[in-house]
């Protein structure tokens, strides 16, 4: 069973590097400001994990730049993400805010999250 996870995470990293999204095109003040403004922001995850791949590539879409923190290779951010969520579950997205922090776990709630923060859809790049 280990052997068939480790292969199709294989063909689904393979499949991501083939067919990379396009990110959004903004002037470069825009995108200096959602920088900042994402520093408050980590993604924990797992490399070949299907539903971290999904908001990896929401995150390039959206040209966001947003620490991400392999919790399955470092002992640290596997600690973290214990001891702040309370779960060793992927994709998990740490939010900081007004001092505050909130641990966001599903995939689809973390892309509606940062899509309905960051997302500009007219601006697709070409």
């Amino acid at each position: 069973m280990q052997a068939i996870r480790w292969i199709l995470g294989r063909i689904i990293l393979l499949i991501n590097f083939l067919t990379p999204p396009r990110g959004v095109k903004r002037p470069a003040e825009q995108q200096a400001q959602i920088d900042a403004e994402t520093k408050s922001l980590a993604l924990y995850h797992y490399a070949a994990c299907p539903f971290c791949v999904k908001v990896r590539r929401a995150l390039k879409r959206n040209s966001l730049n947003i620490e991400t923190r392999d919790a399955k290779r470092s002992e640290q951010f596997k600690q973290e993400l214990l001891q702040g969520g309370g779960a060793l579950k992927v994709p998990c997205l740490r939010v900081e805010e007004g001092g505050e922090v909130k641990w966001m776990y599903e995939s689809s709630d973390i892309i509606s999250y940062l899509e309905s923060r960051f997302a500009e859809p007219s601006t697709v790049a070409a």
